[in-house]
């Protein structure tokens, strides 16, 4: 049912905004653009894997265990008509590693004991999709600001792999080896603010900014997007830093998660 509630919600948000777009025909009509990235982020946080039958819920502190980014994608796409628009963006990350002789594992909530040790592999796939509604205050084009609201959902699957090795003795059978794998799905509401400021005398160059906060499923969830970018006539050039935070409710398996990094991407306007 999670997975449902937010396509649900994404068409009450389009629904609601589609008749303040279409009494805000201008005469230059709609205007587009398309925005791909290259990133990468480091990857933190934690996740709990509930309890099968027989065993003891498994524990892993995700920066602890992943170095490898196998894969990821940011991707945007803007529809603008007058100061209405709609903005959808989404983030693809696939992300892995392996951890001998540690520590930072628990097993029943519980840290491993003196000369207990584990080995870890840990891999983390999902996506983060947000759709938002956009509104234009003021008319300056050398600094914009667009207000913002909307949903992003949250859909990752961690799977975790762990062998314990040492003097185990005092852990139960079950817990000393095994496999688990989640797919968590959440929802929230989001508000912020994005736009561009110029600053150069010719406007080519340009610093993008993008903010949004929210919750719902999610304790509290908030990002930031800052950077430098210059104008061509096909479109734009930008490189900037984006900053993704979740923090969880006590009852999720995924308890935080935090994904950071450096982007660079071309914009494409039509």
């Amino acid at each position: 049912m999670k997975l449902m509630k937010f396509p649900a919600a994404a068409l009450v948000l389009v629904a609601a905004f589609l008749p303040a777009l279409s009494s805000a025909q201008s005469a230059s009509g709609w205007k587009y653009q398309a925005t791909i990235y290259g990133y990468f982020p480091s990857i933190s946080g934690s996740t709990t894997f509930p309890p099968p039958a027989g065993g003891s819920s498994a524990t892993v502190d995700i920066d602890t265990i992943i170095d490898n980014l196998k894969f990821a994608f940011m991707g945007s796409f803007e529809a603008s008509n007058g100061q209405w628009g709609v903005l959808a963006d989404v983030i693809y990350l696939d992300v892995g590693g392996n951890k001998a002789q540690t520590q930072e594992f628990s097993v029943g909530g519980v840290g491993l004991p003196a000369g207990v040790s584990a080995n870890v592999g840990f891999d983390l796939k999902g996506w983060v999709s947000t759709l938002v509604g956009t509104y234009r205050m003021g008319a300056d084009p050398d600094f914009t600001v667009d207000v913002l609201g909307g949903a992003r959902v949250l859909n990752m699957r961690p799977k975790v792999d762990w062998a314990l090795t040492g003097n185990v003795g005092s852990i139960a059978l079950p817990d000393r080896a095994g496999s688990r794998e989640l797919s968590e799905s959440n929802w929230d509401l989001v508000v912020g603010v994005k736009g561009r400021a110029r600053f150069s005398q010719g406007r080519q160059w340009f610093v993008p900014y993008y903010f949004d906060l929210g919750t719902g499923e999610s304790k509290f969830t908030w990002q930031a997007i800052g950077g430098v970018g210059y104008t061509f006539g096909w479109g734009d050039l930008v490189v900037a830093y984006r900053y993704t935070d979740y923090r969880m409710k006590s009852d999720q398996a995924l308890q935080d998660l935090t994904f950071s990094g450096p982007t660079i991407g071309a914009t494409f306007r039509w």
